[in-house]
């Protein structure tokens, strides 16, 4: 099985936590390699790509509308720490106008809420800004906890309103770049660490949604 759809095999039975049920997730390759992933297949073309339940279909193949069930909760820890940030995660999300729950979401797949999280790619802080995006959006010290999170925030704005307030597509440029998703043709790319992201944030979202922050 190529890597890409390890990724997505793993990371939907990771999502599941008590092994495999009923809903399945269908996928279909296009021309190059784009891969159509659905719930519902309508169209001729479609094969089984992995037995999962309904919550993580739709957190793979829907755009962000309303919380979803959430198949886990946030651990105690981190829902600790993203009380520590609410009141900076909010006043972005006001200014950005972007989501707070989904500022969090981010914010908990980037670096679990740690202010000096540093990757190998050299992305810095809690939204995990690239010194080209920190620069591109003021943000002076990307391990300012604050600033990060103020420069995210708009970074992320910036790509709901270029992806038309697709959350899907917007985090897939927020992790991959937004030339990338423009590049396979307003889809997600077909990138292992990106089709693994994308459900993790989402879900991550359906779980702080229901989390008293």
């Amino acid at each position: 099985m190529p890597n890409f759809f390890r990724s997505i095999v793993l990371a939907a039975l990771a999502f599941a936590g008590a092994g495999v049920h009923a809903g399945d997730i269908f996928m279909r390759q296009e021309s190059g390699q784009s891969v159509v992933l659905s719930n519902v297949p309508e169209t001729d073309g479609f094969s089984v790509l992995v037995l999962a339940p309904p919550e993580v279909a739709a957190l793979l193949v829907k755009p962000l509308a309303a919380p979803l069930a959430a198949p886990a909760t946030v651990s105690a820890s981190l829902l600790d720490r993203a009380r520590r940030y609410v009141p900076w995660v909010d006043e972005a999300a006001r200014e950005a106008k972007v989501d707070a729950r989904l500022l969090h979401a981010v914010i908990a797949a980037e670096s679990a809420y740690n202010p000096r999280a540093l990757s190998a790619k050299g992305a810095v802080g809690m939204m995990q800004l690239l010194p080209g995006t920190a620069r591109r959006y003021g943000v002076a010290d990307s391990q300012d906890a604050r600033q990060n999170i103020g420069g995210g925030a708009r970074y992320l704005a910036d790509l709901l309103r270029l992806f038309h307030n697709d959350t899907r597509l917007a985090l897939a440029a927020y992790n991959a770049g937004e030339n990338a998703v423009l590049r396979h043709g307003g889809k997600v790319p077909p990138y292992a660490e990106t089709a693994a992201y994308v459900p993790r944030v989402m879900a991550f979202y359906s779980r702080f949604a229901l989390a008293a922050l």
